[in-house]
């Protein structure tokens, strides 16, 4: 039962969010008064904070492919009225990412599985409206391979808690090495349906560590998102709040895209691996909040097989909780 847990709950998501789980509890006047580093002549402050892990345990009870990651995002700008600015650039994002991701077995994969990949990121993005358009671009720098460390950590939380850990051949084989800068951008347009329902078209290009153009949608039942900041996952594709408004009860939150794939360093084609062109992700999701601000998120997410020797889709969960006393 531990397998994934300690994989992506532990290995990945303590290192990056223990200090963030600090902060989700810190008073919120505290939270506008960081300012961003290096442009205090702008009087930027911070105006979110959202998050977001991710782990296959949580969705089909496995532990392979994209087993597992978290992804933060910090929002810096002059002020958050409740929707985008018009320029891009006077709201900023620093994003940052880790994941892992697996072939099926730990210990003995299958021929023509796929390897083994650490991943970490850091990125600078913007999000501002032009006309009747959502726009979030920006920049990442993907470092990928064992001097992540993600290896390690993965196996001493393995050995710790007596589960399976990689072999030292699945070691061996994952993907090397490699710093590569990537840049992703969004175009989304949102349109009310209702007083509570919302629907939300988006397109999305990304050019780096995967190369692909996706196209997809949100549907929102309830008040989540509407006056608030959110982000993307990149793995699931599930959008998480950044902002929050004082309301209380229950969303529900329904998405899907498909995206054409080019090229991915995950998937080398030199390994004999070859990546399916198409690559589909069905999402659905339900968001909390009581009055005092507790909020909570869990979300499923089935991707569908990312290359020729998958023999499976599979089904990962998100969970997102954000304490208040």
């Amino acid at each position: 039962m531990f397998r994934t847990l300690s994989a992506a709950l532990l290995a990945l998501a303590l290192p990056l969010t223990s200090a963030a789980f600090a902060q989700d509890t810190a008073p919120a006047q505290a939270e506008r008064d960081v300012p961003f580093p290096e442009d205090t002549a702008k009087k930027r402050t911070r105006i979110g904070y959202g998050r977001l892990i991710t782990n296959d345990f949580i969705g089909d009870n496995e532990d392979r492919w994209r087993t597992g990651g978290v992804q933060t995002s910090r929002f810096w700008g002059p002020t958050w009225d409740g929707a985008l600015p018009r320029k891009a650039g006077e709201l900023i994002e620093l994003r940052l990412g880790a994941e892992i991701i697996a072939p099926s077995s730990l210990t003995t994969p299958p021929a023509g599985d796929r390897p083994y990949a650490g991943a970490l990121s850091a990125g600078l993005h913007t999000q501002f409206q032009h006309k009747k358009f959502e726009i979030s671009a920006g920049a990442d720098m993907v470092w990928v391979g064992p001097g992540t460390g993600l290896d390690e950590f993965q196996g001493a939380l393995h050995d710790l808690l007596g589960v399976s850990q990689p072999s030292a051949g699945v070691v061996a084989n994952q993907i090397g090495n490699t710093l590569r800068p990537t840049l992703v951008l969004e175009l989304g347009q949102s349109h009310a349906l209702s007083d509570t329902v919302s629907l939300r078209p988006f397109f999305e290009g990304r050019a780096g560590d995967e190369t692909m153009i996706r196209a997809g949608f949100d549907l929102t039942f309830g008040q989540v998102g509407r006056g608030e900041l959110l982000a993307r996952d990149k793995v699931t594709g599930q959008r998480y709040r950044a902002t929050k408004q004082d309301w209380s009860g229950y969303s529900f939150v329904l998405g899907a895209d498909i995206a054409h794939v080019s090229d991915s360093i995950y998937l080398p084609e030199n390994r004999g691996i070859t990546l399916t062109d198409t690559r589909e992700r069905v999402r659905a999701g339900l968001h909390w909040q009581n009055e005092n601000g507790t909020a909570a998120f869990y979300g499923l997410t089935w991707l569908g097989k990312e290359f020729e020797g998958q023999s499976a889709s599979q089904v990962v969960g998100s969970v997102r909780f954000n304490l208040e006393f």
